[in-house]
């Protein structure tokens, strides 16, 4: 069967970060598509606009279809240059920003990267979350676990350390992190660290087999990775989370973004 293949090429002025997270949103509903991904950011002179004109000609010149275009430019000058290209545009300013400025009765600031400026709180926010996740990752740390949002537990490799990291990075959260471990289970009590924190923690599990694939991965051959172990430890994990009373998720089939959003809904926080 033959795959269809695009080419995505997101546009901006600044990091490109926001054309890119919507991008990507849109282009999961279509299945059957291989999108092959480019990414021009910090557009800021007319030289580099018109460069980028003679790169999206050329990739729709060479692959025969013109290139979907994902765009986020402040300033009009360069977006009417741009759009002499050949390309379907997707211009996210257009889309949403000209329709809030009618419903607001104000213009936009046409500011690049505001959103990502060191002088906006929730980005200071967002970066004092993501330390205090590096600081809390593994159990790395137990100072200050009171200023924690959520305390992921689970067995080693279930995905904690990239739930964490995400949950700080886009929802500001203080989120640490600390692995189940066979002396936990053998103990067959909550590690004494995280009890003083029980409403503050959530279990992450994981289908066995699929664990065992992963911990491969890091230690080949090794009883650490073997499918009886892994099965032993999850099983054990979960026992002592349904004991405890600590809700847990399946990450087996669950993407990170899904997880994280549940476990905001859980949380019952608006950020």
């Amino acid at each position: 069967m033959t795959i269809l293949k695009r080419t995505v090429i997101y546009v901006s002025d600044g990091t490109g970060i926001t054309s890119e997270t919507l991008g990507h949103g849109l282009l999961a509903q279509f299945e059957g598509i291989e999108f092959r991904h480019l990414r021009f950011p910090f557009l800021d002179s007319e030289e580099k606009i018109r460069d980028c004109v003679a790169r999206i000609n050329d990739v729709g010149r060479r692959e025969g279809s013109r290139p979907i275009v994902i765009m986020t430019l402040t300033n009009t000058d360069y977006s009417a240059i741009l759009h002499k290209a050949d390309a379907l545009f997707i211009d996210l300013f257009d889309a949403f920003v000209v329709p809030l400025e009618l419903e607001l009765g104000c213009r936009y600031s046409r500011a690049v990267g505001r959103s990502h400026s060191q002088s906006n709180p929730e980005y200071n926010s967002r970066i004092a979350a993501v330390n205090f996740a590096l600081a809390h990752d593994d159990g790395a740390s137990d100072a200050d676990l009171k200023s924690a949002d959520i305390i992921l537990v689970g067995v080693s490799r279930s995905g904690k350390t990239p739930t964490s990291l995400y949950l700080s990075l886009q929802f500001s959260l203080k989120a640490a992190n600390y692995p189940l471990i066979p002396e936990d289970f053998e103990r067959d009590q909550l590690p004494s660290r995280l009890q003083p924190f029980r409403g503050k923690l959530f279990g992450l599990t994981i289908e066995p087999g699929q664990l065992q694939r992963i911990r491969t991965e890091r230690r080949p051959n090794s009883k650490y990775a073997s499918l009886e172990n892994c099965r032993y430890e999850v099983a054990a994990a979960e026992k002592m989370m349904r004991r405890e009373g600590i809700k847990w998720f399946d990450t087996t089939s669950r993407s990170i973004e899904e997880l994280a959003v549940q476990l905001m809904q859980e949380l019952n926080l608006e950020r």
